[in-house]
């Protein structure tokens, strides 16, 4: 297996947004496992059970698996149909629906017989992307009170099992369910929203299929036939041609297989509790590495120490707090994996209580460092272990150590350190063809922030994405409606010339205007600059909403905030004129901000903005000749313009000048 050098400091700084969406320290739903074996293909897809909804108004693709020759037939109220098995023993029935509603029965029989029960007929979405799509119910805003009254028998959601995949899969897990008091916790909070107001709206039911991973960039969502010829990913698509001949386990990341191949310590089970490591070197943590003679170069360390704890232990959660750690850590208590996180900015909080035990315990921790001043970044009072609400055992002290691999060059680096799946294709395979090609009405797509190092470049993934998800589902160009980015991370007091977030926005955009049968769903005025996974995600649904409401239902509401249409250059001034102002352009605010403009030097500055109408002219007495705009063109801008239904204005620029990320690639 070949493996590229660490290139930049560029790579190691690339992807850090994800890691917290779904690093084993912090985990969210839809984190995908492993791809395990697979077993006895069942008769009738998963994807068809109790509790689901079947698309309405076109046909109904039903499969499963039987004896070759098998004669399978289905009904469906009064409406039957039948599909022979064939030699690869899939059978597949294409069947009309009946009137939207239900509840009603459905009879598969053949070599075996199965009755899904509680199916209603209405409209199926398919919702898309990374943990921010995937975050349940219960983790979002007014939560609580929400869950009190989400009583909802006609909304029904499917969450498909994380599996990672470099081959086919044909079966996926999860299980349909019916929005209701028990159940709202674990629905997607922006599906949720979602399909509650269209069900409100249009009175037929919803279903959800919610396939979302947290950490994943679009790339692991394309096949390998729409990404081949984009050559953007023939370096990682050769390592995952390389993995397959290998027959290699399926993790879906890169710093696995790494750790397989070259990690003596995994080989050799230096994390287990009776490990003899009286050889070992004793180092400091924080630190450790320069005693072990590799203080500014890439290495692999492991670190290990015993404590002692009391009898009983006390009661009450036990966590272990490590700081952060740059680049990738791997924790074992008792020879037990307890987490794992390769995002340097996230503090390492691992729950241990289920590997702790009285008396003796061995901690065992893996650090890959990429950086001169890599490793435990943390002071000293931050790493330490507590027990119940009492007691607190610090851990920054005198530890065993060994290094496992020297990682200079020669010796090769992973492609990529995220440990979740991050590898073009795998969730593509292991977690989407193996729903195709069940009818839907549409898809709806909360993604992007794993991108954002690539901002740019996420345009024509994005597009490749989308047409390959119509050609695999075979339905059409169905509607796929497109989350712009939130506001997030701290504001810019001054004019930035660009960042990752606003280049991925402008992606978005981009993209969901060249796409046919697209919208975008604007929430700059959303977010969090603290919290990748902002609370607040109603707007998000609701807007997702007008989209859908507007563009496929035909219903006369407003979906859009304010889009720059055309631009006048006057002297000493420019004036932007605006579509989409239903009921005017509005402030938002205590001033109109946020616009900033240039001349022909690029040099941006703050500029004084005044609504007239539909238009906006901006100025500054410090650029005379002003020939370009920008608005909202950072990462956690002062959102401020909208239209009078309450829509915010879509971020924007007039210049094509070359952004941060544009030319930026992955490897």
């Amino acid at each position: 297996m070949s493996f590229r050098y660490l290139q930049s400091a560029s790579l190691t700084a690339g992807l850090l947004f994800a890691a917290g969406l779904a690093a084993i320290a912090q985990p969210t739903p839809g984190q995908a496992k492993p791809a395990a074996a697979a077993g006895t293909l069942p008769f009738v897809s998963p994807i068809f059970a109790d509790n689901m909804v079947l698309q309405r108004g076109k046909t109904d693709t039903i499969w499963g698996w039987s004896d070759p020759g098998d004669n399978v037939r289905v009904q469906i109220g009064a409406n039957k149909a039948t599909g022979t098995a064939g030699a690869d023993r899939r059978w597949v029935v294409r069947i009309q629906p009946p009137s939207p509603g239900g509840p009603y029965t459905v009879t598969i029989s053949g070599h075996q017989q199965v009755e899904l029960h509680n199916v209603l007929v209405g409209d199926v979405w398919i919702c898309g992307g990374q943990s921010n799509m995937g975050l349940p119910l219960r983790f979002a805003k007014n939560a609580d009170d929400e869950i009190k009254t989400a009583n909802y028998p006609e909304i029904r959601f499917f969450t498909v099992g994380g599996h990672p995949a470099y081959h086919h899969v044909d079966v996926i897990d999860g299980e349909w369910r019916v929005v209701s008091l028990e159940t709202a916790s674990g629905v997607s909070v922006v599906g949720y929203y979602f399909a509650r107001m269209i069900q409100q709206a249009i009175h037929v039911p919803i279903g959800l299929v919610i396939d979302a991973v947290g950490g994943t960039p679009a790339e692991s969502w394309t096949s390998v036939a729409a990404l081949r010829p984009l050559h953007d990913f023939d370096v990682s698509l050769a390592e995952l041609d390389q993995l397959k001949a290998e027959n290699a386990p399926e993790y879906g990341n890169y710093i696995t297989h790494w750790y397989d191949q070259y990690d003596i310590g995994e080989k050799g089970n230096w994390a287990a509790p009776e490990f003899d490591d009286s050889t070992w070197k004793s180092v400091s943590i924080p630190g450790g590495f320069a005693e072990l003679g590799v203080p500014d170069t890439p290495a692999l360390v492991w670190f290990r120490k015993e404590i002692t704890l009391p009898d009983p232990l006390p009661a009450g959660r036990a966590m272990l707090y490590l700081g952060e750690i740059e680049r990738m850590d791997t924790v074992y208590i008792n020879g037990k994996s307890v987490g794992g996180s390769a995002w340097v900015e996230n503090p390492r909080v691992y729950p241990v209580i289920a590997a702790l035990k009285p008396g003796p315990n061995v901690i065992a921790i893996r650090v890959l460092k990429t950086k001169p001043d890599g490793g435990f970044l943390s002071k000293p009072q931050d790493i330490h272990l507590t027990i119940g609400d009492q007691t607190s055992i610090p851990l920054a002290s005198e530890w065993k150590g060994k290094l496992s691999v020297d990682a200079r060059p020669p010796q090769p680096l992973p492609i990529a350190y995220e440990n979740w799946p991050v590898m073009p294709t795998v969730l593509y395979e292991g977690m989407l063809a193996p729903v195709a090609p069940l009818s839907i009405t549409g898809a709806i797509w909360y993604q992007g922030e794993q991108n954002s190092p690539r901002g740019y470049q996420y345009r024509k993934i994005l597009a490749a994405m989308i047409a390959d998800w119509r050609t695999l589902f075979g339905q059409g160009n169905f509607p796929f409606y497109i989350v712009s980015l939130p506001a997030f991370t701290k504001r810019s007091p001054v004019p930035v010339d660009g960042d990752d977030w606003t280049e991925t926005r402008e992606s978005q955009a981009s993209a969901a205007a060249a796409v046919p049968n697209s919208c975008l769903v604007v929430t700059i005025d959303t977010g969090d600059p603290d919290n990748i996974h902002a609370k607040d995600k109603q707007p998000v649904g609701d807007r997702l909403a007008l989209c859908t409401l507007a563009k496929y239902y035909g219903k006369s509401v407003v979906y859009s905030g304010p889009t720059l249409e055309s631009v006048d250059r006057l002297p000493g001034s420019i004036r932007l004129h605006f579509a989409h102002t239903d009921g005017g352009l509005i402030v938002k605010g205590d001033k109109l901000e946020e616009f900033s403009i240039a001349g022909d030097d690029r040099k941006w500055v703050w500029a004084d903005a005044r609504i007239y109408g539909n238009t906006i002219v901006v100025s500054s007495p410090s650029v005379p000749n002003p020939t370009q705009v920008r608005y909202a063109w950072q990462s956690n801008p002062a959102a401020t313009l909208f239209n009078g239904a309450g829509l915010p204005a879509v971020p924007f620029r007039t210049d094509a000048w070359p952004g941060k990320t544009e030319g930026r690639r992955q490897y």
